[in-house]
Order: structure tokens, then C-alpha cells, then sequence
């Protein structure tokens, strides 16, 4: 499984990071994609789950 922080945003008020993460599908065996933009201090918690 990939995974990987792709940007740093910063808004006004806060500091947002982008996440992709890659996930293999039980069904298919095909990868899809799954993006978020959350806080840097919960990437890696958002990383790690799957």
C-alpha cells in the first residue's frame, strides 16, 4: 500500500495538508485512490487505518 502527503495548504486561520492514500480492493484486487485534507498532526493516524 502507498501512501504519501502530497501539499501543504494554509488557509487564514489554519495550516491543511493533503493525504493520498492508495487501497487495494478486496473484491476487484484493483487500487483505488482516497484523498483528504486534514491536519498535519493527523496524517499520519489517517495513514495508518485501513
Amino acid at each position: 500500500m502507498a501512501k504519501k502527503t502530497v501539499a501543504t495548504l494554509q488557509t487564514s486561520s489554519k495550516r491543511l495538508t493533503k493525504a493520498i492514500k492508495m487501497v487495494k480492493s478486496p473484491k476487484s484486487g484493483s487500487y483505488t485512490f482516497m484523498e483528504t485534507i486534514l491536519d498535519p498532526e493527523h496524517v499520519n493516524e489517517w495513514l495508518s487505518k485501513k
